[in-house]
C-alpha cells in the first residue's frame, strides 16, 4: 500500500478502534463482548500452541541437558583427577618404600664387608661402549669415581666400572659374557673364575678339577690386586648345577647370580676398599634374625602359715 493521504486516514481510525475495544474490554471485564471471542481464539489457537510447546520443549530439555551434562563431566573429570593424584601419591610412598628397603640392605652390605661407598641411582640401560649388559649411574668424577671400581648392592656383585664421565658412569654388568672376575667358595675356599653368561646366569670355572662343590654352595669375589678391579668378599652367587665330568684340570659349575641385573635401581661404588678380606662375612648380611625364644614363667604357690599349722 501506496503512502497517501487516505490510508494514514484509516491507519488512524484502526488505531482509535482498538483503543475503543480495549478501553471497553477493560470496563466490562468478565462481562466484557469481547470475551467470547478471546473464548473462540482460544479453541482455535489452543492446539497451535500445545503443538509449537511440544516441539520446542524437547529442544529446551536437550539444552539443560547438555548444559547439566557439561557440569557432570567437570565434576567426573575432577574426581577422576584427584583418583589419579591419589594413586600416584600411593605409588609414589610404595615405591619410597622400597628404595628405602634396597638402601638399607646396600648400608648393611657395605658395613659388613667393610667397604666405603659411593651411592647411586640406575638411569640407563644399555651400552655405550657396545657392551650388551651395562648401565648408566649418576656418578661420576665429580664423586671421586675412577675406571675399575667395584660396583655393588643389597644382594652382591653388580659389575664394574668401565667408563667414567664429569657426572655419570658406565658400568659393566657381573652377567655379561665379556665379565669375568676371580671367586672364592665359602667354607671350602676353592678359587675360580666367573664369567656371564647374560640373563641370570654365570658360569664358575674352578681351578681344582676334583673340588667337592656341591648344588647350593655359595661364592664371592676373591679379589684383585690393589683392589681393582675388585674386592674382595662381595657375594657372587650361589651354584645351582655342578659338571660331573672327572678326569680335567678344572671343574664347571653353573651359578646363578644374588643380583637381579633385570631391576636394578639403587647401587653403590666401592671407593674406599676394606682393610681386611672380610672372608664370608657379607654374604649373611641381610639374613634376617632368628627370633630369640620367649622366657617361659612358672608362678609356684607358696602355702601360708596357716595352712601349714593345720596339716601339722
Amino acid at each position: 500500500m501506496r503512502d497517501t493521504r487516505e490510508s494514514r486516514l484509516l491507519l488512524v481510525l484502526l488505531i482509535a478502534i482498538a483503543f475503543a475495544l480495549i478501553t471497553v474490554d477493560i470496563r466490562k471485564g468478565e462481562q466484557s463482548p469481547m470475551d467470547s471471542a478471546r473464548r473462540v481464539a482460544a479453541s482455535a489457537f489452543g492446539p497451535v500452541e500445545n503443538g509449537v510447546s511440544a516441539a520446542v520443549d524437547p529442544v529446551g530439555n536437550s539444552i539443560a541437558a547438555v548444559r547439566d551434562s557439561g557440569v557432570r563431566h567437570d565434576r567426573i573429570s575432577r574426581l577422576e583427577a584427584e583418583n589419579a593424584r591419589l594413586k600416584q601419591e600411593l605409588g609414589s610412598d610404595d615405591r619410597h618404600r622400597a628404595r628405602s628397603k634396597e638402601l638399607d640392605r646396600l648400608l648393611k652390605t657395605a658395613g659388613a664387608g667393610g667397604y666405603g661407598i659411593k651411592g647411586a641411582q640406575v638411569i640407563g640401560i644399555g651400552a655405550a661402549q657396545g657392551f650388551s649388559w651395562t648401565v648408566t649411574i649418576d656418578a661420576g668424577r665429580a664423586d671421586g669415581l675412577v675406571r675399575d671400581m667395584t660396583v655393588i648392592n643389597g644382594d652382591g656383585l653388580v659389575g664394574r666400572v668401565t667408563t667414567v664421565g664429569p657426572s655419570t658412569a658406565t658400568v659393566l654388568l657381573a652377567n655379561d659374557p665379556d665379565f669375568s672376575v676371580g671367586t672364592r667358595m665359602e667354607k671350602s675356599s676353592e678359587l675360580g673364575f666367573a664369567t656371564g653368561r647374560g640373563g641370570d646366569q654365570m658360569t664358575v670355572q674352578l681351578l681344582n678339577g676334583k673340588s667337592e662343590v656341591k648344588k647350593g654352595d655359595r661364592i664371592v669375589t676373591f679379589g684383585s690386586r690393589n683392589n681393582k678391579p675388585f674386592v674382595p668378599g662381595v657375594p657372587v652367587g650361589k651354584v645351582t648345577k655342578v659338571d660331573r665330568t672327572g678326569g680335567d684340570l678344572t671343574r664347571s659349575v653353573s651359578v646363578r647370580p644374588f643380583v637381579g641385573f633385570s631391576k636394578l635401581d639403587i647401587v653403590g661404588v666401592v671407593v674406599k676398599p676394606p682393610r681386611e678380606d672380610p672372608r664370608d662375612e657379607v654374604l649373611d648380611a641381610n639374613k634376617p634374625a632368628k627370633p630369640k625364644p620367649a622366657p617361659t614363667v612358672t608362678v609356684t604357690k607358696t602355702p601360708s602359715p596357716s595352712a601349714s599349722a593345720s596339716r601339722s
